[in-house]
């Protein structure tokens, strides 16, 4: 009798078990034992790979602020107006979490207890005054209205596209519709925000 021949890990294949565990039970309340068990393999074997947990965590996050940061460098980013461009990186933002939904969802988990989380938080804010930025620059070209609290503004787009992540799910054996759902967020947060009506 053969013994079953284990799965071969990769370095990321260990990162996708790691971070479906940390979402599940928290990164504070996961162990290595955890994480061994959820792939099946040894603890030392996840030690060839990376030298420990908040390895993992960091690559995780990494690849959600990699992909949010990576909406601000598109070349539509920067074209138009500043309301056309914070749509824009409003639209692709949903776009990305949709895409890295596990990894954006630990990001927005991470509270601050270690220096990865700090770090973690700190590109979140940066992201968040990039946004606000176009917001500001919006209001200033008088597309959006004056008589909004731009750092209240920001808080409340980003609390709507966040959330996505403790709710959404897609209909079991159906493609999920990103550009639906991306399209909705705009149009509820915008239409809101506009001084005048959208042409």
């Amino acid at each position: 009798m053969t013994t079953p021949r284990r799965d071969t890990y990769t370095p990321d294949s260990l990162l996708t078990v790691a971070v479906r565990i940390f979402n599940e039970r928290g990164y504070d309340g996961t162990s290595m034992e955890h994480l061994s068990k959820a792939a099946g393999i040894s603890k030392s074997s996840i030690y060839h790979h990376v030298t420990g947990k908040e390895e993992l965590l960091r690559r995780a996050v990494s690849r959600a602020i990699d992909g949010l940061f990576g909406v601000l460098d598109e070349p539509a980013a920067a074209r138009g107006s500043a309301i056309e461009q914070v749509e824009y990186v409003t639209r692709r933002t949903v776009e990305v979490l949709m895409a890295e939904l596990p990894y954006v969802t630990l990001l927005l988990r991470v509270r601050g207890n270690t220096s990865t989380e700090r770090w973690a938080m700190e590109r979140r804010r940066d992201f968040d005054q990039r946004v606000a930025g176009l917001l500001k620059a919006a209001v200033s070209e008088g597309d959006l209205r004056s008589d909004v609290d731009i750092r209240l503004a920001t808080r409340l787009l980003f609390g709507m596209i966040n959330s996505l992540v403790e709710w959404w799910r897609p209909q079991p054996g159906s493609a999920p519709d990103t550009d639906q759902l991306a399209e909705t967020v705009v149009q509820l947060a915008f239409e809101g925000l506009r001084s005048t009506p959208a042409r």
